[in-house]
């Protein structure tokens, strides 16, 4: 029984990184040899997105209407999500991508606005603030410089994409490989436990 068990987990666990970590590596490497395309499929999944998740919250806004005081704002959201997502679509990819520009210059200059209240308050502590000050200033200048080249922000986030999906997908594919190698392990531990 316990080994039916092991033998059960271990087929499931083991395809599931072999395809998880296949399939980073394959979107890692299209983004890479097509980025138009990739950029022009990311506008795309913004779009989607954003009506999906604001149908979603309209749906549980209604549903919470009887339990929630507040349920009102879950709908405004949704019907602000829901929106976004439909002229999206209409004026696709221009709108999406123009969202994600703005996006990632607001994460920018948030982080940097942040890091140098940190630097801040470490200064008043007696702390060190030097490097914490400079990663602030550099991340509020690199928000400065994401909003002037909006084509640069696009390329650095579908590199970033492609560089988290190729590491993500070697990452998976290396657990796939030390789990045959704990199944190895476990094989030795039980005489009685072939797994296949």
């Amino acid at each position: 029984m316990a080994s039916e068990l092991i033998r059960t987990a271990y087929r499931r666990t083991w395809w599931a990184l072999v395809i998880r970590g296949l399939l980073g590596i394959t979107i890692g490497v299209y983004i890479l040899w097509r980025p138009l395309d990739s950029i022009a499929s990311f506008a795309l999944v913004i779009a989607l997105w954003a009506l999906f998740n604001g149908i979603v919250q309209i749906v549980h806004a209604i549903e919470l209407r009887s339990v929630f005081s507040h349920w009102w704002v879950l709908l405004l959201s949704g019907l602000v999500g829901a929106a976004f997502g439909m002229a999206a679509l209409k004026y696709y990819p221009g709108l999406s991508l123009a969202f994600a520009v703005v996006w990632a210059t607001w994460w920018l200059f948030l982080t940097g606005a942040l890091a140098i209240y940190a630097a801040i308050v470490e200064r008043q502590l007696g702390l060190s603030w030097g490097w914490t000050l400079a990663f602030g200033l550099l991340t509020v200048v690199a928000g400065v410089f994401a909003l002037m080249a909006p084509p640069a922000t696009l390329a650095a986030i579908m590199g970033l994409i492609a560089g988290f999906a190729l590491v993500s997908g070697v990452v998976l594919l290396l657990g796939a490989f030390r789990l045959s190698s704990a199944k190895a392990e476990i094989t030795g531990a039980l005489p009685n436990a072939r797994m296949t």
